[in-house]
């Protein structure tokens, strides 16, 4: 390989790597029958005068597959923070004990979890779509090097390793959204 041309891979691995994290995040919040306190995250309360996300102001536990519970520190919130989940669209119902705050997890419908794999793969070819991207921005750096003098060999070596990372983001990608789809689809 050339001397004075470096492709920094390691930049665009830790950029794929952010899209691949992205994509975790946004498929921790899609809610299959099952409750998981990432699901509350988008979830923003009115507490001290301005909007704080549920567990700063509660501790989230999941203490059964079907039911989350949070435990409000400050009790004057507690209707806040209930008020802030009904009118979330998560489409659960809080209950109040004390202090406490139960989300029982209701059974999600055939058609509710058709909609939810079909977002799951929105979200995943957004992924793709940054991968591609990602992918685009290197292989414009390897055509400026070769404008600067770089070997045809040397283009096509470095090509093949951008070509390699992005197929191995895209199938780890693929794999879970696979994954997602057969958790939503799990009754």
């Amino acid at each position: 390989m050339s001397d004075d041309f470096m492709l920094d891979t390691d930049d665009l691995e830790r950029r794929m790597d952010g899209a691949i994290s992205s994509l975790r995040t946004e498929f921790a919040s899609l809610r299959t029958g099952r409750g998981s306190a990432s699901m509350l995250d988008p979830v923003m309360v009115d507490a001290y005068g301005s909007m704080t996300p549920i567990n700063q102001v509660g501790t989230v536990n999941v203490p059964e597959p079907r039911m989350v519970t949070i435990n409000v520190w400050d009790k004057g919130l507690v209707g806040k923070v209930e008020k802030a989940i009904r009118e979330s669209g998560l489409g659960i119902n809080p209950q109040l004990n004390g202090t406490i705050i139960m989300l029982p997890i209701p059974e999600l419908n055939e058609e509710r979890r058709r909609d939810l794999t079909k977002v799951a793969g929105q979200y995943a070819e957004h992924a793709r779509v940054s991968i591609r991207n990602i992918r685009r921005d290197g292989m414009d750096q390897i055509k400026k090097g070769k404008a600067d003098g770089m070997s045809e060999d040397d283009q096509k070596i470095w090509e093949g390793e951008v070509q390699e990372m992005t197929n191995k983001f895209i199938s780890m990608i693929d794999e879970q959204l696979e994954a997602k789809q057969a958790e939503i689809m799990q009754v």
